[in-house]
């Protein structure tokens, strides 16, 4: 079920991507008919234009749309503004004096003073 969700949202990702071979394939699956029917050199004899002229005229209006489309856009972000102010006031807290709770044992002169130095064992070499 995942895989087919995953490739659902992939394909509508995509799809305004491919907006331009979509008219194409539609042109290509109807393109006897665009020549009998839609074309502007239809009642020529030898017709070299095969129904091109309104590929191109579809293919050119699609990109109108497009753009259209990304300067609609482009005016609605322009318009949009976020205005944050803060009405919180800040006070100074004073900080709290901390006194220490240990003994003064550190206060005291060492008992004893070592004159050797720490060798590790010897069986490990």
């Amino acid at each position: 079920m995942k895989k087919y969700l995953i490739i659902l949202l992939s394909c509508i990702i995509l799809a305004p991507s491919l907006g331009s071979v979509f008219v194409y394939i539609s042109f290509k699956l109807d393109q006897q008919e665009i020549v009998k029917t839609i074309c502007v050199q239809r009642k020529m004899v030898f017709n070299t234009c095969n129904g091109r002229c309104e590929l191109q005229k579809s293919l050119k209006k699609y990109d109108d749309n497009e753009k259209k489309m990304q300067d609609n856009l482009k005016e609605k972000t322009e318009l949009v503004y976020i205005l944050h102010t803060s009405m919180n006031t800040f006070r100074l807290i004073e900080p709290i004096e901390i006194k220490p709770d240990f003994p003064s044992i550190f206060d005291n002169k060492p008992v004893a003073v070592s004159s050797e130095t720490f060798r590790p064992p010897s069986f490990f070499i």
